[in-house]
Parts: structure tokens; sequence; C-alpha cells
């Protein structure tokens, strides 16, 4: 999954600002040789490296190069990548800035500034939740004018902390992968209305019995603040517990 700028930005209630916790996991990550995804152009252009050393007396810290010149080249020239790793299930999100050459064990390396935050999260920040069927959660999306205009309602199959599945049953929406709905209003039971943008990201066409096709849009949540996101995280954990209180009936 690529961990984009506004990515980073959404997630800033699992943000870790401890120097001496960040010094940690870094080592962390390097003595488990766990290895990162440096992406220098998103998705596009991706380094798989790892962290050789940390040293704190010159704030900085020792990726592996890449095998490929030219890419080393182009992640000089970027000077500031996204990297994303992950230590004991834990997804970890950080930016490597100030990236340059360095000598390291006889040969070259790259050495980055130790970053002042940090990204953790947890295994279940990615949870999808079921939403509600009988008394379905809507996003409210503004349509096009060659479609009338005006706002659509769209019931969610599921959510997480990232974004939510839509149901376009009458095949209304645009369903490019990468195309956004901006302005989108959903209303979260018992917690309140957050606004955000969802882009696409996936798109399943299904064919049910009847014959009747289904849409499911897979769509992210884009320029979402800080207190939408928050507002998403209560509404998991309520549907979290409701669930669980209905295994525990069950059980």
């Amino acid at each position: 999954m690529q961990a984009s700028m506004s990515e980073l930005e959404n997630w800033h209630d699992y943000e870790i600002a401890s120097r001496r916790e960040i010094i940690a996991l870094l080592r962390q990550i390097g003595e488990k040789n766990q290895l990162i995804r440096m992406l220098v152009r998103g998705e596009t252009d991706v380094c798989v490296t790892s962290i050789l050393e940390v040293d704190p007396d010159t704030d900085s810290f020792i990726l592996d190069r890449s095998v490929n010149r030219d890419q080393n080249e182009r992640i000089i020239k970027a000077g500031r990548v996204n990297c994303e790793t992950s230590l004991d299930k834990i997804r970890i999100l950080f930016v490597a800035d100030n990236l340059r050459e360095t000598a390291y064990d006889g040969g070259n390396a790259l050495r980055a500034d130790i970053p002042p935050t940090l990204i953790r999260l947890q295994r279940r920040e990615f949870y999808r939740m079921a939403t509600p069927v009988t008394n379905p959660v809507r996003a409210m999306i503004p349509m096009p004018p060659e479609l009338g205009g005006g706002t659509q309602a769209f019931p969610l199959a599921d959510i997480s902390c990232g974004g939510i599945a839509l149901l376009d049953n009458k095949l209304q929406l645009n369903n490019t992968v990468g195309q956004t709905f901006t302005n989108c209003r959903i209303d979260l039971p018992e917690i309140g209305p957050i606004t955000t943008s969802l882009q696409v990201r996936n798109s399943l066409d299904l064919t049910l019995l009847n014959n009747k096709t289904n849409r499911r849009l897979g769509c992210q949540f884009v320029d979402m603040g800080r207190a939408s996101m928050a507002a998403v995280q209560r509404y998991i954990t309520r549907l979290e517990r409701e669930r669980n209180a209905r295994l525990a009936g069950l059980g």
C-alpha cells in the first residue's frame, strides 16, 4: 500500500514524536532486518532497502543503497522520500529526508536524517468493519451536472480508517481508479457527520442470483481532517464493541 503524504497527514493521531522512541524503533527495524519500501516516485519507482545503522550522535541513520545505479541517482536527487515497513505486525511510516551518499563498511550507502516524527499503526487500524445491512450507513456524494447534479446516497458495505466500500447498484458513479469525489458527507450513527473526499481505488462488479448487477467501489479517504479521522475511529470502535457483544451473546 502506498504511503502518500496525504496518508501521513491523515494519521496524526498515530504519530510518534518522542526522539528516544523513534531511535529505538529504527534500531529494532534494523536489528530484525525488516525490509523497507522506499517510494521514490510513488508506486512507479520503489526501492527495497533496510536500515544498516542508527547514529543519534549525528542525528542520522544509514540505509542500504539500491542495486540500480540510476535509481540511486533518483533517490539522491529527490532528497526526500516516503518509507514504509512493519515491526512485529505493526505498520511503520516515515519520511527519509536529506538523503545523501555515505561510506559504510567498505562500500557506499545512503544516509538520512532521523525523522522528527513517524507513524505507527496497529493492525487493528486497518480492520474493515462491516456496516449495518438493515439500516445502512450512507455516503452522500455530489453528482456531476451531466447526471442531474444534486447529491445521491450510496450505502456503505464496510469502513476502515483508510476508507470505505460503497455499493453502487445503479452504476451511477465513475468507477475509474483514481477518480475522486469531493465534498462527500457520511453520517456516522451516534457519532455525527464527517466530510471527506473519496478516491476510487478498486471496483468489483457482482452478478447476483437474480441476474442483477451489484457494483462495489473501494474508496480511500482523501484530505480528511483530524477530527473526522478520529470520528471514524470512534465509529469503528463502536462497531467492534457491538460485534463482540453479539458474539458473547451467541457464546
